[in-house]
């Protein structure tokens, strides 16, 4: 067992990890979520895609959870990003639009 020896301040702001950087993050916004989500159906629809119907009501998704005002549904919304995921070709813009928009969402 080792020991860990601080010789620092012991009160006020601490900085733990982050290399010294204090982040603060208030969530995603929901137009952020909504921009890439139009992207992501643009894009598909471009490549005619047969993912984009996924694409379409996840953004739905996305609609009605913010006029509801409710958080949005996250096994659905899951499953939709896996479909347009494993649909999409490796060199798509898909895939890093599917991971924007996980990361955005928290799943």
């Amino acid at each position: 067992m080792g020991t860990y020896n601080f010789h620092g301040p012991i009160s006020g702001q601490s900085n733990f990890g982050d290399h010294g950087l204090n982040q603060i993050f208030q969530g995603p916004s929901a137009a952020e979520a909504m921009g890439v989500a139009d992207d992501l159906v643009r894009l598909l629809r471009a490549e005619q895609s047969e993912q984009d119907d996924a694409a379409v009501q996840l953004r739905g998704e996305l609609a009605r959870a913010e006029s509801e005002e409710r958080p949005v549904d996250g096994e659905r919304v899951r499953g939709w990003l896996t479909t347009i995921r494993d649909g999409s070709a490796a060199g798509s813009g898909a895939l890093a639009l599917v991971t924007s928009l996980a990361q955005l969402l928290g799943l």
